[in-house]
């Protein structure tokens, strides 16, 4: 696995300069993901955001909107989606099995005579049987868009060997071993979030709260949590692995405490197993449900 920064001057040449501009750019692997996410992107720009997110969804993705809903369902129903969206990541992941990645990265929307809002998308991909990349789960949260551009961040898998399991059995084995790591971050969240934090949060995470610019390294994150005087307390309901192991994302409920209200929270967690074999959260995102 390797980790690479591309300036956002480049990423934006990248965006939009030729095919063969985008290949110099971006390593092939996780090139593939965030090619599919940018030609969403440009969907939603040329022609509607209904018909970007009905590109890349299946009968098996699932839409936060804040609450899960089947994907398909949702948009057949033609919801009150923006009128106007736009993104580009500027992180994003593949597995070594290359079935399964992550991008987020910053958003704008807008519905006719209303003003234009931001916020930060996260993405759990997967690819179908056709080798194509589908929205495994999606989410977002709203900010006052007043953070400064990023830098690109991939994670490009390496071609080192895995065990390649054909149990089911054993695969939700693997699933579970994710699940009991969250269940034991959220257990010490009960007795002492800063403890928490510290112990499963990697050193450059990625945090994204509501009305929040995002937050990037644990030092930083808990000296948010601390000035905002926010206390989490979490509860694990869903889990899903890549095939070769190295990534995993869980997701649950979250009971929010700050020194002004008390707030029902969705979370989504990003996950690496790091070289000691220890689970560490990449991202956290917070939205209210």
């Amino acid at each position: 696995m390797k980790l690479i920064k591309v300036y956002w001057l480049l990423a934006v040449v990248a965006y939009f300069g030729t095919s063969s501009i985008v290949h110099a750019q971006l390593p092939g692997k996780v090139g593939s993901l965030i090619s599919a996410d940018r030609t969403a992107a440009n969907i939603a720009k040329r022609e509607n955001p209904h018909k970007a997110l009905t590109s890349i969804v299946d009968k098996e993705s699932t839409l936060y909107v804040p609450s899960p809903v089947n994907a398909i369902n949702y948009l057949n129903n033609r919801p009150n989606i923006p009128d106007v969206m736009s993104w580009e990541p500027n992180f994003a992941l593949v597995s070594k099995s290359l079935d399964w990645g992550v991008t987020s990265g910053p958003m704008e929307f807008q519905k006719v005579g209303a003003i234009k809002r931001y916020g930060q998308y996260l993405t759990v991909w997967r690819r179908d049987r056709k080798g194509n990349w589908k929205v495994h789960i999606r989410a977002e949260v709203e900010n006052f868009g007043k953070g400064s551009k990023s830098d690109l961040v991939f994670y490009e898998p390496d071609d080192s060997w895995y065990l390649k399991h054909r149990s089911k059995v054993r695969l939700q084995q693997r699933e579970e071993v994710v699940t009991q790591s969250d269940e034991l971050f959220s257990t010490i969240l009960k007795a002492n979030n800063e403890a928490a934090f510290n112990e499963f949060l990697a050193d450059d995470v990625r945090y994204y709260y509501p009305w929040e610019t995002e937050i990037e390294g644990k030092k930083n994150v808990l000296a948010f949590l601390k000035k905002k005087r926010i206390e989490i307390t979490t509860d694990p309901s869903g889990v899903g692995r890549a095939y070769s192991g190295e990534y995993a994302y869980t997701s649950g409920t979250a009971t929010v405490r700050s020194k002004e209200k008390v707030v029902n929270f969705n979370y989504i967690r990003i996950w690496q197993l790091k070289d000691d074999y220890q689970w560490r959260v990449i991202i956290e995102m917070m939205f209210e449900r």
